[in-house]
């Protein structure tokens, strides 16, 4: 990628301690801005290029609200949501396909089990297999065939790089991190990915979190008033977004986690390793940083370390 590698200056994020020693250590970087957008803290260097993955559904829903999707509440929060697969959360992925005259064969996205466990029990249960509506990424691909019926656009190439949604999309996240797109590729769910670096991920977050109206507030005030239906149950970025008033935050594959406040704050950071398992512990410390009674959460971000079943240890942010 153009610029610095994003291994060449990751520096420590967290550390695994196990007993009285270090048993591992989570290489990345991070950014905190405050909410006039200067950096308040940086770790590693926030200016490398990363692939936002999923961290990107906020900025791709205000693409599509942009571009005419006329959807609030919890089905916009499902627009935005990497999803347990929950029963809750395909009946609104449902709704949402059939206010567009649609169904859930017209879904171009990966096959997958939910990734909740007892949602995928229960769905193999009933005889069936992995299938794009039970993907985590159906809700945003159902927004995406809504946008195309608004504006008249074929829906059986929307993920197309150079279909007019993806271009729209293209164009949003350019505007909102105020970064370039200089890269892209293939995202998990079969959507086109556009690379960003971590300032400008942190700045798009915190101009949607902050937003008085328009697209970028009605992204907002659907995250954090159904965190619920942007992850699910016991996932961390629903309960940072319960735990925390106004809160926007949202994770994505390999490590990467992005939230913004609603007085322009936000953090932005990439574990190296791709490892979800420092997030929670990171985002809590980096949210403090930015302003939040630590208090608020403390407990979701507690990331125990197990021996026999027991606490032996926890994953410590590098911030805390």
């Amino acid at each position: 990628m153009t610029g610095p590698d994003v291994a060449t200056a990751a520096v420590p994020l967290a550390r695994v301690l196990r007993g009285d020693l270090v048993e591992s250590v989570h290489l990345g970087h991070l950014v905190v801005l405050a909410p006039d957008g200067s950096v308040r803290r940086a770790l590693g260097d926030p200016s490398v290029s990363i692939w936002a993955r999923s961290a990107l559904k906020p900025l791709q829903a205000v693409a599509m609200l942009r571009a005419g999707l006329d959807v609030d509440r919890a089905l916009l929060a499902l627009v935005c949501a990497s999803h347990s697969g929950e029963g809750g959360h395909l009946a609104v992925v449902r709704t949402l396909l059939s206010l567009a005259g649609l169904g859930a064969d017209d879904l171009h996205n990966t096959p997958d089990w939910p990734l909740d466990p007892d949602a995928a029990f229960q769905w193999r249960s009933d005889g069936h297999g992995t299938e794009p509506i039970t993907q985590n990424c159906s809700g945003k691909h159902a927004g995406m065939l809504m946008t195309c019926i608004e504006n008249g656009w074929s829906t059986d190439d929307y993920l197309d790089a150079g279909h007019p949604l993806q271009v729209a999309v293209r164009a949003a996240v350019a505007d909102l991190t105020g970064v370039p797109v200089e890269h892209g590729t293939v995202d998990g769910c079969g959507a086109p990915l556009f690379s960003t670096n971590l300032l400008g991920l942190a700045r798009s977050f915190g101009r949607i979190a902050s937003a008085a109206d328009g697209p970028e507030a009605r992204v907002a005030r659907a995250m954090s008033g159904h965190p619920w239906h942007v992850a699910g149950t016991g996932r961390d970025a629903t309960r940072f977004m319960e735990a925390v008033p106004g809160l926007v935050a949202k994770d994505g594959a390999d490590g990467v986690y992005a939230a913004g406040l609603a007085d322009g704050s936000a953090v932005a950071f990439k574990v190296l390793d791709g490892s979800a398992r420092p997030r929670a512990a990171v985002l809590a410390a980096a949210l403090a940083v930015a302003g939040v009674d630590p208090a608020l959460v403390e407990a979701v971000g507690l990331t125990p370390v197990l021996g026999h079943g027991a606490p032996v240890g926890e994953v410590v942010a590098a911030l805390a």
